[in-house]
């Protein structure tokens, strides 16, 4: 089946996504990053087969919609419809985008069940570490859905801007309530609780920009960890393989 058009209005729905978590995000979420040495020797051992565990409960799957932007100013994006974004400084991040995606990911609340497991065999290292984990993983997710909205994007002659989220950079975690207006998480069987957070907890919700001259690396440089050797904007050669034949990595 060819992959959908990234501007069509149509929700898209991608499950089962094949995945991969990525040990060194999981050693971010303990805290530990390899220029400080890295995690101790016990919970290093333990780590494949947490990694094995969460990877095999989780239920990767994404739902995103792409809205026209009807105007935009220095901090804020006027969306088709009526909708309005307040994103400090998101004219200068971005520069000019004709759309958004908004997207919602998840990898659903087994993970969760896991962690609680871990707990009541008393077990805080590992329900800690599986916890971790489950956060690592719905990272890996998004970090690739960023990418395939890419390369629909390359497809298009279109650039597509590094992902953001409510409650990150400035961004109000208020707003989190708009993006779910604007894309019907429950399709995938993502709620969003009256404090804003999400149920399941293993899930982001996130906008990407999308336009002839837009920025792809306001923050972070995609391209050096993008996939995909045949995109115009790519700078340089992927620092890692960030894609597995039948699997996902970030």
């Amino acid at each position: 089946m060819n992959p959908p058009a990234l501007l069509a209005p149509e929700l898209v729905v991608l499950r089962d996504v094949p995945l991969r978590i990525d040990p060194d995000e999981v050693r971010v979420f303990e805290g530990y990053k390899r220029a400080w040495g890295g995690p101790p020797a016990d919970l290093e051992a333990r780590l494949p087969t947490m990694l094995t565990e969460v990877a095999a409960v989780s239920r990767p799957r994404v739902v995103y919609r792409a809205v026209a932007v009807g105007g935009a100013g220095p901090d804020a994006l006027m969306l088709a419809g009526g909708a309005r974004l307040r994103i400090p400084g998101i004219g200068r991040h971005w520069g000019p985008i004709e759309a958004v995606a908004v997207a919602v990911a998840t990898v659903g609340a087994e993970p969760e069940a896991l962690v609680a497991a871990r707990e009541r065999a008393g077990d805080p290292a590992g329900a800690r570490l599986a916890d971790s984990a489950a956060s690592a993983a719905v990272e890996c997710l998004a970090e690739w859905t960023n990418d395939y909205l890419c390369q629909l994007g390359v497809a298009a002659g279109l650039r597509v801007t590094n992902r953001i989220s409510p409650g990150l950079a400035g961004w109000a975690l208020a707003e989190q309530a708009r993006l779910f207006g604007l894309c019907p998480a429950a399709e995938i069987g993502v709620a969003l609780a009256v404090d804003g957070a999400m149920v399941p907890a293993k899930s982001i919700s996130f906008l990407v920009g999308v336009g002839r001259a837009a920025r792809v690396d306001h923050y972070f440089v995609q391209c050096r960890r993008c996939w995909a050797p045949a995109c115009p904007a790519r700078r340089m050669g992927a620092l890692a393989s960030v894609h597995r034949e039948g699997g996902l990595a970030c």
